[in-house]
């Protein structure tokens, strides 16, 4: 008589931990757009879950991979902004105009964001 191991309860045990990693991951959602940011002194780490919206030296809105103008971003903010209150994190180019940025953030505001962050890259030495 040959004895053996049952499998079916670890394939179940490694399947339910497939299913419960998979519906608890956080996908972080980029632009789209390479942005070259500033450099801030005062750069820190922001929330995972936020809204990112890019601003290219070209002057185009991006998110989620396609241009969506200034016009925008208001209807954007304010859809997101319907599930949970999230921040909005705007990646303008070094190269972007300062008057589209401060448009952009104002749009934001007006969607009713709370929070609008600039986002920058930490300065080194």
């Amino acid at each position: 008589m040959e004895t053996g191991i049952d499998m079916s309860p670890l394939m179940d045990c490694v399947f339910i931990l497939l299913i419960f990693f998979i519906v608890t991951t956080t996908f972080v959602e980029e632009t789209g757009v390479e942005v070259d940011k500033p450099q801030a002194a005062s750069a820190s780490q922001l929330e995972k879950t936020s809204i990112l919206i890019a601003l290219t030296a070209k002057g185009e809105v991006v998110y989620g991979g396609r241009e969506i103008g200034v016009s925008g971003v208001r209807p954007l903010v304010k859809r997101m902004l319907q599930k949970e209150v999230i921040p909005v994190i705007v990646q303008a180019d070094q190269a972007a105009s300062s008057g589209l940025l401060v448009r952009i953030i104002d749009e934001a505001k007006l969607a009713g964001a709370v929070k609008v962050s600039v986002a920058t890259k930490a300065k080194q030495g």
